[in-house]
């Protein structure tokens, strides 16, 4: 009898903790937007406050990206189809494993 798991036993459990990764939300930089309107869209989809939407607004200016939303994948591409209805550059991606 072998103390080590099968190899099917194995490739499910990376399955299982490759879909407890939560996705997220990316809106991108872009010459076309002003800050202030990218702030008000934080405001009002996501329902931020101005400060966090600042925050945001600020990281995608000098960063380039920011995440801004976070969880399952089908609430993403809602997301990000949101962002684009509001003339955003949006994408999604599964976050990080750090």
């Amino acid at each position: 009898m072998s103390a080590l798991p099968d190899v099917e036993e194995q490739q499910a459990t990376d399955v299982v903790v490759e879909a407890a990764r939560p996705w997220v939300t990316i809106v991108w930089n872009d010459p076309v937007n002003l800050m202030s309107y990218v702030s008000y869209v934080f405001q009002s989809y996501f329902g931020y406050d101005e400060r966090k939407a600042k925050k945001l607004m600020l990281q995608v200016h000098q960063e380039g990206r920011s995440a801004v939303s976070s969880g399952s994948r089908e609430k993403m591409e809602i997301d990000v189809q949101a962002m684009h209805s509001f003339g955003l550059w949006a994408t999604m991606q599964q976050e990080d494993a750090s």
